[in-house]
């Protein structure tokens, strides 16, 4: 239990430092994504409820911005797929 209690501590500072994704910080951290929005949304609320509710923010802010990035990626992998056909 106390382990996971410090993988929650460590994971909401690294979010609030950083204002990563909970796709991110899983990967930085070695858990699944489900892990990771468990722990900020059931978990941490638990342990520290002014810790999760700067936490919620910022994953409420990163979910507004979500279809932004998303666009972003599908317009870089086309650039990038129309320079490889001109070298071709």
């Amino acid at each position: 239990q106390d382990y996971i209690e410090k993988r929650v501590l460590e994971i909401s500072s690294y979010i609030m430092e950083s204002s990563a994704t909970v796709r991110q910080t899983a990967a930085i951290f070695g858990v699944s994504k489900s892990t990771v929005h468990k722990d900020m949304t059931e978990r941490l609320p638990l342990i520290n409820e002014a810790t999760a509710q700067k936490v919620r923010q910022i994953l409420e802010i990163n979910k507004a911005e979500r279809h932004l990035r998303g666009g972003e990626a599908t317009r870089k992998k086309y650039r990038d797929q129309a320079k490889k056909n001109e070298k071709a």
